[in-house]
C-alpha cells in the first residue's frame, strides 16, 4: 500500500504545534513558541497568519523536510459555521468565514488559512476535521425551556470522534455501527451521546453547561446567576470568566491544573478532594443523562482527555455508570495524530472530503 506524507498544523494562542506524519507514524514534531512581542504587533489574531506561515516554513526547512514530499495538509478547524462531522476541502467560503470570525475569534480559525497558503504553494490539497462547531444534534435536544434561548453543539469533536472510532475498530466494528457515551475530560469536559456515527447530544462544553472542569463552571443556578449580573457588583466580563476561564477548579482551588490537584490530594488537603468528587459525581451524572438519549442501548462508555490519567477520578465515575455499559478508559488526546488519521482517510479514499458552504 502506498505511503502518504502529511503536514499537521495546529496554532494556539501562543504557539504553533506542527507534525509532518508518514501515514499514522510522526517523522517530526515541533511545538513552536511565539514571544508576546512578536504577536503583539498584530491588531487581531487573524492578521498573524503570514507570520505564522513563515516561521513553518522555516521550521520545515530547518529539518530539512522538502514541502514537495507532502500529499496533504490539514489544519486544526476553527470556529467555522455549524457542520456535520467530517473532514472539509479548504475553500474559499471556509477561508471567508475563518477570517471574519464566523463564531468568534481564536487561534485555532488559523489552521485552516495556513495550510491552505502552504498547500497552495505546492500544489496538494487542504483540510480541516471535527472541528469544535461540528453540530449534529438531534432537534428535540435544541430546546432549553425558553425560545429566546437555544442549546448548541460546541464540544471536543476532533477527540471523542477519534477515540470512538479507535474503539470501533479495537472490537471489530464500524463506528457507525456503535451507540457511545464519550466522556472528554480536560481544562474543558464535554460527555456525548454517540449515535450510530453522530453524536445526537452533547453539553456546551465552552460556555456553562454540564459538569464543571479545571477551568469552566459547567450548569450554574441561573436564578442566582441572574441576580449575580443585576447587582452591580460584577461586570459582563468578569461573569464571563467566572464561567469560562475561571470556573470550576480555578475558583475553587486556585489551579486549572487536574494533577496539581491531585498531588494537593495525596499530601492531606480534604478540600480538593471532595472539590474532585463533585466534579467526578457530576460527569457521572453527565453520562446517566446521555444514557437516556440512547434509550439504555449503550455499547460502552469512553473516558478519555488529560484528567483520564487520575486512576480514583476514574474508579469513581466506573463505580457509578459501569452498570450501564462497559467502561473503557483511553486517557490523553492527540490531535494531532486525529488529525492526520482524517487527512489519511481521504489520501486513501476511505472518506470523501465535504465541501464547506
Amino acid at each position: 500500500m502506498k505511503s502518504y506524507k502529511i503536514l499537521v498544523i495546529n496554532p494556539g494562542s501562543t504557539s504553533t504545534k506542527i507534525a509532518v506524519f508518514e501515514d499514522t507514524k510522526t517523522i517530526f514534531s515541533k511545538n513552536i513558541r511565539h514571544k508576546a512581542e512578536e504577536l503583539s504587533v498584530y491588531t487581531k489574531l487573524i492578521d498573524q497568519y503570514p507570520y505564522r506561515k513563515n516561521v513553518i516554513i522555516e521550521e520545515l526547512k530547518e529539518a530539512d523536510i522538502d514541502l514537495k514530499c507532502l500529499d496533504a495538509i490539514i489544519g486544526r478547524g476553527g470556529l467555522v459555521k455549524p457542520i456535520p462531522s467530517g473532514v472539509y476541502e479548504v475553500n474559499e467560503a471556509m477561508i471567508n468565514d475563518l477570517k471574519i470570525g464566523y463564531l468568534g475569534e481564536h487561534a485555532s480559525n488559523l489552521g485552516g488559512i495556513i495550510a491552505h497558503e502552504i498547500a497552495t504553494m505546492i500544489g496538494v490539497k487542504a483540510y480541516i476535521a471535527d472541528p469544535v462547531v461540528v453540530d449534529e444534534l438531534d432537534e428535540v435536544a435544541r430546546f432549553t425551556g425558553h425560545p429566546k434561548f437555544e442549546r448548541i453543539s460546541i464540544f471536543h469533536a476532533l477527540n471523542q470522534k477519534a477515540v470512538a472510532r479507535t474503539y470501533a475498530s479495537s472490537i471489530g466494528k464500524k463506528y457507525e455501527e456503535l451507540n457511545l457515551i464519550v466522556a472528554h475530560l480536560g481544562g474543558g469536559i464535554s460527555v456525548g451521546a454517540h449515535r450510530q456515527g453522530k453524536v445526537v447530544d452533547v453539553n456546551n462544553a465552552l460556555d456553562g453547561e454540564g459538569p464543571f472542569s479545571p477551568e469552566r463552571s459547567g450548569t450554574l443556578p441561573v436564578g442566582a446567576l441572574a441576580r449575580l449580573c443585576f447587582s452591580g457588583t460584577v461586570t459582563y466580563e468578569e461573569v464571563k470568566k467566572m464561567i469560562t476561564g475561571k470556573g470550576g477548579y480555578v475558583a475553587y482551588l486556585g489551579t486549572n491544573d487536574a494533577y496539581e490537584v491531585e498531588q494537593r490530594i495525596n499530601n492531606g488537603d480534604t478540600y480538593a478532594a471532595k472539590v474532585r468528587d463533585a466534579m467526578a459525581y457530576q460527569v457521572s451524572k453527565t453520562i446517566g443523562e446521555m444514557a437516556t438519549v440512547l434509550k439504555g442501548k449503550v455499547d460502552a462508555i469512553i473516558l478519555t482527555g488529560g484528567i483520564a490519567y487520575d486512576n480514583y477520578f476514574i474508579e469513581y465515575i466506573k463505580e457509578r455508570v459501569s452498570f450501564i455499559a462497559p467502561v473503557i478508559c483511553h486517557p490523553g488526546e492527540d490531535e494531532m495524530k486525529a488529525l492526520a488519521m482524517n487527512a489519511l482517510m481521504v489520501l486513501r479514499n476511505e472518506v470523501e472530503p465535504k465541501i464547506y458552504y
